[in-house]
């Protein structure tokens, strides 16, 4: 409950640096694509959107309907919304108590309430960072956070400026991080956070990720300056466990309540207004839930393939982390809706067809014709496969004025040539090389499902360029994603429960190829892999073109997901995944 009690405790005293010179600041130009209202409504999730999302005065009441799920706590919202704003306001946008603000909305996960609040503080640290660069008397612990916090928001800021808390080591060559900052915990907290911000070439990242972490492990082995406290050893094993950047608050933090005794006088304000939000937040993901249910029942796949995976709370899981703009319900029920079909065609190949009949379908699915030749249980996927795409189609059109039909039509004939590639794999008993395995597999995880259905949600004016970039190549917005997603699977032990597939294994593949490699080695290359692999995504978010900023933070919210999704216990379960669900439905 109290795990992050400590974590915007007020940092240590700055140990004394260089003055660095202004750093040079390159900020990707690029036109923000707005979430506007969901395409469908019905009484209760208009007044729901209205109370979370519109400004506290604009706000309506919610239907008596929905007042047993929120309590009628709508008005408490509004005047906890109205509060915070003000404290926004009134806070000197320049200084380390706005950071520190700025990480607690983000970490509370109320951050998207204000924006325009959080843009200009964070564009006033831009200025005081390009015009009077890092002053000696900077603490590690401001420096590193105001670094990560702009990149966050898509600033490239050099990272350069950990140059200044290093020092000429005699008996090498170079410098090191000075070992004075040790004792600063709050500082290798705040530094480890902002190393996974790193791109490819920023060697000096990966060191003061090393420095940090190895500091961070000894301090709390050695109780070092008081970190004896089992809070604060909690906290940095959180840090260490479950980096911001790479992580979904919602699901790492134990219990919001844990914020509540920030060294400010706003910590209060900001605690009552994540509960109130969380609740809020969880009303709308019922309604979406009882949804999904019916929907998923009136299909009636489970009965026609009693093969496949019967998960709808599980894929709804998906977009919940991946979409969670409370106002996007609609492109959250669609997008489970794809992800649905993307596990039940997935069983099809892995676990069912033979590869006669899995050639049919993966000719029906590029012709996008549904011939007489294919088996019932297949007609039946295919019919609806087709159902949700048109209805996509249908709520894209209506909402953002273009057709994707086409372009999501090709998005899973490609998924369903590279389930066809494994099919063959396995019958024939070939054996790939790792590379060309996975090359394969990045496609068959089908992350660019996700995305070219992300891309039409949320696409209001197409531009050609990444309309050709999402139909004829691969972008690293998908790429690097489904890179992260299949080697997490592979590096697991466990499977997916009730799932008895023929999936290969990028490690078995590599330990094929090299022969004298450990397990732990081949482990490790894997794991140095994803790590390179998030490099090139935190470039795409940096340097978006030619897509919005918007679309790539969905990339790294699928990317954030992907850890929670294969940590499977020794059960086959996904503890945390299952904890959080039934905190969603109060059971």
């Amino acid at each position: 409950m109290a795990l992050f009690r400590a974590v915007f405790a007020c940092p240590q005293q700055p140990i004394p640096t260089p003055r660095l010179s202004p750093p040079h600041i390159i900020r990707a130009d690029y036109q923000e694509c707005s979430m506007s209202r969901p395409i469908y409504y019905d009484k209760s999730r208009a007044a729901l959107y209205d109370c979370i999302v519109s400004s506290p005065l604009g706000a309506s009441h919610l239907p008596d309907g929905l007042h047993k799920i929120t309590g009628g706590s709508e008005g408490l919202h509004r005047r906890r919304l109205k509060e915070v704003r003000h404290l926004l306001e009134k806070v000197e946008k320049g200084s380390l108590e706005s950071l520190v603000m700025v990480d607690a909305l983000q970490r509370l996960g109320i951050a998207y309430h204000f924006e325009e609040e959080i843009k200009s503080i964070l564009h006033e640290h831009l200025l005081i960072s390009t015009f009077d660069g890092y002053p000696g008397n900077i603490s590690l612990y401001e420096a590193s956070l105001r670094f990560r916090l702009l990149r966050q928001e898509g600033y490239f800021m050099p990272a350069d400026i950990f140059e200044g808390f290093m020092t000429k080591e005699k008996s090498t060559v170079g410098y090191v991080f000075d070992l004075k900052l040790w004792k600063d915990i709050f500082g290798l907290m705040s530094m480890y956070e902002a190393s996974h911000l790193g791109i490819q070439g920023e060697d000096i990242l990966d060191e003061a990720a090393d420095f940090s972490k190895r500091a961070l492990i000894l301090s709390v082995a050695n109780d070092i300056k008081g970190t004896s406290s089992q809070i604060l050893k909690e906290l940095v094993s959180n840090t260490l466990s479950n980096p911001f950047h790479k992580s979904l608050p919602r699901f790492t933090s134990k219990s919001v309540q844990g914020y509540f005794a920030w060294p400010y006088e706003w910590t209060g304000a900001f605690g009552e207004l994540a509960i109130s939000d969380t609740n809020l937040v969880q009303s709308i993901n019922q309604i979406e839930i009882r949804q999904i249910s019916k929907w998923w029942s009136d299909l009636g796949l489970a009965k026609e393939l009693k093969f496949a995976r019967d998960q709808p709370m599980k894929w709804y899981m998906w977009p919940m982390a991946i979409l969670p703009d409370p106002k996007l319900s609609q492109e959250r029920q669609d997008l489970t809706k794809a992800i649905a079909m993307i596990y039940i065609i997935d069983d099809i190949f892995d676990v069912y067809g033979s590869l006669d009949e899995l050639t049919l379908f993966a000719q029906a699915i590029n012709r996008w014709e549904c011939n007489e030749e294919l088996p019932n249980y297949m007609k039946a996927c295919f019919r609806a496969l087709d159902d949700i795409i048109n209805d996509v189609s249908f709520n894209v059109f209506e909402k953002h004025g273009w057709n994707p039909t086409d372009l999501i039509r090709k998005s899973w004939a490609r998924l369903c040539d590279a389930f066809l590639v494994e099919a063959r794999w396995f019958t024939s008993r070939h054996s790939p090389l790792a590379d060309e395995y996975l090359k394969n597999a990045i496609v068959s995880s089908g992350v660019h499902i996700v995305m070219v259905h992300s891309f039409a949600f949320l696409s209001e004016s197409v531009n050609q360029h990444s309309l050709e970039m999402m139909l004829n190549n691969f972008p690293g917005i998908s790429s690097s994603t489904g890179e992260i997603l299949r080697l997490w699977d592979d590096l697991g032990s466990a499977k997916d429960e009730n799932q008895e597939g023929h999936d290969g294994s990028y490690l078995d593949y590599y330990m094929k190829e090299n022969p004298s490699c450990s397990l732990k080695g081949a482990r490790d290359h894997m794991k140095e892999m994803i790590s390179d692999a998030w490099k090139s995504l935190n470039k795409e978010f940096l340097f978006p073109d030619p897509f919005s900023p918007s679309l790539v933070r969905i990339s790294l919210n699928t990317a954030r997901m992907v850890p929670l999704m294969y940590d499977y216990d020794e059960n086959h379960h996904l503890q945390r995944i299952e904890e959080y669900m039934k905190s969603v439905l109060h059971v």
